[in-house]
């Protein structure tokens, strides 16, 4: 019985199997790979393998939407610097680092320069890596004492930057051309290691408007990061890592900086856009940079301007420098214990679309 059916249903899977081998051949209608019918046809089809990419979001980082706003002012000048005028402007897609970059990321920046490794196999690149001087990446840790006046930052000139207590804490002490090192390196060991058949777009310092509309997380306009004009919450707890009086340092929970995961992230789950440490941007500073820049993207570069922007106040800075709109500059080489960095990186997808893969993209 068992012949006689194994029989009978023999030659209807031996067809079944040939017709599955002539579809993948490219016969019973089926194309072949990227389209070689009708590419011998001289039609033109584009380059095959080119087709299903999306742009990976990095660890840590948060994908920031398109979205028009008032860029500048948000609240009344009390310095009268009148460089904050209101300006609606329109930022494209990108991704953020959720967090300021921690003294522990640095330091694999300062490890790889140190051991001369970016990459930990055979390169995926065919560019070629960076070249650092140990000297020029390392952060300044005399910063703590050189500040400030009569003030004793020994111990957190020993051990801020070295000692594991301090790994998730915002590095400082860095310049901004130090921060662009930084982003250069974080390029080339993303796509040295990455199995990817695209290279990523550059890590790089976000534009002073990127920064803002970051900042007042999703909303048109709001005076500090958390969108309300008030520095605490209905608990009475402080909003950020400030000075909120003269010589009180302490009631927002740290004396100096704080790890850079605490406090509430704002509307688009970005932590420490307000103190904590001051943020070196893209831009040169210019009072009136905002009239002389475009309304969609704008950035301010001047050769040979050495003024830099900075922006969301810091530990030692008091309420007034947290506002999304101050700004404030400082010269590039400068290193300080206030001024850390975080990163960017253009979202090249279709504009508005933000199609985001969280996944690992397709191996080579």
């Amino acid at each position: 019985m068992c012949k006689k059916m194994i029989s009978r249903f023999f030659p209807v899977v031996t067809v079944v199997l040939v017709a599955s081998c002539l579809q993948g051949c490219g016969l019973f209608g089926k194309k072949g790979s990227a389209s070689e019918k009708d590419n011998r046809r001289g039609e033109v089809t584009g380059v095959a393998k080119r087709v299903g990419w999306q742009q990976n979001l990095p660890i840590d980082m948060v994908a920031v939407k398109a979205g028009t706003f008032w860029m500048g002012q948000a609240d009344e000048d009390i310095a009268i610097t009148q460089s904050a005028f209101n300006k609606q402007i329109t930022i494209s897609e990108f991704y953020m680092d959720k967090y300021e970059v921690s003294n522990n990321k640095y330091r694999q920046f300062v490890e790889a320069v140190r051991l001369g490794e970016y990459s930990y196999s055979t390169p995926t690149t065919l560019k070629d890596p960076p070249q650092f001087n140990l000297n020029e990446v390392l952060p300044d840790t005399t910063v703590w004492n050189t500040s400030f006046s009569y003030h004793y930052g020994d111990p957190l000139m020993e051990f801020y930057f070295d000692h594991p207590a301090f790994d998730n804490y915002p590095v400082v002490g860095v310049s901004w051309e130090q921060a662009n090192m930084y982003c250069q390196w974080r390029t080339y060991h993303m796509n040295a290691n990455d199995k990817s058949n695209f290279e990523m777009p550059p890590f790089r310092l976000p534009s002073e408007a990127e920064w803002e509309y970051a900042a007042k997380g999703g909303k048109d306009v709001a005076k500090y990061p958390w969108g309300g004009p008030y520095l605490k919450n209905k608990r009475g707890c402080l909003m950020a890592n400030f000075k909120p009086g003269r010589g009180n340092y302490i009631d927002d929970g740290f004396s100096y900086t704080a790890p850079v995961d605490v406090y509430a992230p704002n509307g688009f789950g970005l932590y420490n856009m307000a103190g904590n440490v001051s943020e070196w941007v893209l831009d040169d500073y210019s009072e009136v940079g905002s009239a002389l820049t475009w309304d969609l993207d704008p950035v301010y570069k001047k050769e040979g301007e050495s003024r830099k922007v900075v922006r969301g106040g810091s530990w030692k800075d008091i309420a007034h420098y947290l506002e999304t709109s101050t700004r404030t500059y400082e010269y590039q080489d400068v290193k300080t214990a206030h001024i850390g960095f975080r990163t960017t990186m253009t979202f090249i997808g279709r504009s508005g679309s933000m199609e985001v893969n969280n996944n690992r993209r397709r191996q080579r």
